[in-house]
């Protein structure tokens, strides 16, 4: 369902004559660089059922077979890197740098990860048994398909976060409907091609395009599973849509990622990953660090550094190679940053650097903000900005911090700066989040084997890691029993026996004592025994004239 994009220029002047369209806007300039064609609500079930159609061929081949059609994926990715590096780039507003090193890298990365080990981390597991009663058995857990997996993706990153998602799907067994971001249809687009080009079965991958109502009725259609990356609000309707159809459903719904710089930090190193981690992508990513928290004794050298370096970046358009910000994805998110800096400043906040809009670069850029004096009064300290600001606010110590990072209906990711390793994983076992970074930042998206997600209002479920590929898989556990001969001491054929001689084998595994343990064992072993030699030979205490409760009628009824 991917379709190659229409250049302005080439556009149909009557365009009523056409199907309904989908624009793919330059967030530099506004204007329009692509049209695809919408996916109509009525043809949603059609499509699920053409992926239903395709799934059953493709799940059934081993996984070795289709990690290598992920191989072939790979390399596809990797001779148009530069297209696809583009395309993000023009689409979203980001440096190509970022396209390259946060989407293009990564999405290389979890294929390598997966085509390399989803054959052994798919494979059958022994169970072993712990319950004595139960030694006879041997049993192991089985992954299988999900069936269709629904993939709703964002515009921040709307190339890995798809990506990622579709990649295990595929490596699972299963079939993707993608409705990607209207505001980054042209990336849908590619990635359904990339993946035609990569000789996956027809129907097996479908890009949908359209808004809201085209993912509320991909939903509706129930697929046998959701992934959603998006908003809180959006989140929680896809959610109780998902529970009326028992749907299981995987949501990342962004963060308040806290930074904690304690006064013993590298101050330099920490003040450019404080800088870059929430600046990078214009501030739009759910990763973004959005809440500082420094040590008094170093906050103001601390925020000096940081001024230093927030006005060196340069804010400029995607095809200037030396610019370090680009612009936002849309006006109206320049509205989300103006509001909460409007807030945060009439409460007593100060800002120290940038906080206004550049109109003659164009329709969507605004000045990367430096902004202290801060309180969890203020919506920038506990709304989700997603924009370019460096928010600052200064602690007494370790403790205050972790309590300000804790306090927070996100719970996404955090990072923590001090020369003591010990005591940043001892800091970060304190934190209610999904993921701590010690002296780096959000950077850990980037580890393919790591998972990622978080809890509370930043969702649930995992993707990246073997538990991003366990969610698109059922786990089916399966039992043989190597006695097969033999009757069960716990069968029917109740009686006051077997009723002692179960608490007797409860004290033989149990009791404090191993005095007690070997009286129970002689007292038991015996009853046990009669009743499993005897069983397969006791007569039905009912009179042989007498049906079995169930029976069938009789040949003359």
């Amino acid at each position: 369902m991917s379709a190659t994009p229409q250049v302005q220029g080439a556009l149909p002047l009557d365009a009523r004559l056409k199907p309904e369209f989908i624009e793919s806007l330059d967030p530099v300039t506004g204007e329009t660089v692509a049209r695809f064609t919408a996916t109509r609500l009525e043809e949603v079930p059609q499509l699920l059922q053409r992926a239903r159609e395709a799934q059953p061929s493709w799940g059934s081949r081993t996984v070795r077979e289709r990690c290598a059609y992920l191989r072939r994926l790979g390399a596809i990715v990797y001779q148009r890197r530069d297209e696809i590096a583009q395309v993000i780039s023009t689409e979203t507003g980001k440096p190509r740098v970022e396209a390259i090193f946060a989407e293009v890298l990564l999405v290389l990365d979890l294929i390598r990860l997966y085509e390399r080990n989803a054959p052994h981390w798919l494979r059958s597991e022994r169970v072993p048994h712990s319950n004595p009663a139960m030694k006879t058995k041997k049993g192991w857990m089985q992954f299988e398909p999900l069936g269709v997996v629904g993939v709703i993706s964002p515009w921040n990153f709307p190339f890995v976060i798809p990506m990622a998602e579709m990649i295990t799907a595929a490596a699972a067994g299963n079939a993707v409907l993608l409705k990607p971001s209207e505001l980054t249809p042209w990336c849908g687009s590619l990635i359904g091609d990339l993946f035609a080009a990569a000789g996956f079965l027809e129907g097996l991958v479908q890009v949908l395009q359209g808004g809201g109502d085209l993912g509320a009725a991909l939903v509706e259609s129930r697929p046998d599973k959701v992934f959603f990356t998006g908003s809180v609000d959006t989140g929680k309707k896809i959610a109780e849509t998902c529970a009326r159809h028992l749907i299981p459903s995987v949501l990342e719904l962004g963060g308040k990622d806290a930074m904690i710089v304690m006064a013993d930090a590298r101050l330099e190193q920490a003040a450019s990953a404080a800088v870059w981690g929430s600046l990078m992508n214009c501030g739009q990513a759910c990763v973004s660090t959005e809440r500082i928290y420094v040590e008094a004794s170093v906050a103001k050298k601390f925020t000096l550094l940081c001024l230093e370096k927030v006005r060196a970046l340069r804010l400029g358009p995607s095809s200037d190679p030396e610019a370090d910000i680009g612009p936002m994805i849309r006006p109206r998110q320049l509205e989300t940053v103006e509001v909460q800096l409007e807030d945060a400043v009439k409460r007593g906040a100060q800002i120290l650097a940038g906080g206004r809009r550049r109109p003659e670069l164009g329709p969507s850029f605004f000045e990367p903000t430096v902004i202290s004096e801060l309180n969890s009064s203020m919506r920038i300290m506990s709304d989700e900005t997603f924009g370019p600001v460096v928010a600052i606010s200064r602690v007494a110590d370790a403790e205050e911090a972790i309590a300000l990072a804790n306090d927070s209906a996100f719970a996404l990711s955090a990072s923590i700066w001090t020369r003591d390793a010990r005591r940043g994983r001892e800091i970060a076992s304190r934190l209610r989040v999904g993921a701590v970074m010690v002296n780096d930042v959000a950077s850990y998206y980037g580890i393919s084997a790591a998972p990622h997600g978080g809890r509370d209002s930043s969702g649930w479920g995992r993707t990246h890691s073997r538990l991003g590929l366990l969610e698109m898989v059922h786990v089916k556990y399966v039992d043989v029993e190597r006695l097969p001969g033999f009757a069960k001491a716990w069968w029917f054929g109740y009686g006051a026996e077997i009723e002692s001689a179960a608490d007797e084998f409860l004290q033989v595994l149990y009791a404090p004592r191993w005095s007690e343990r070997w009286r129970a064992l002689r007292a038991c072993a015996p009853k046990f025994l009669s009743r499993i030699r005897g069983a397969g030979r006791k007569k039905d205490r009912r009179s042989e004239n007498e049906p079995a409760t169930g029976a069938g009628k009789s040949e003359e009824q």
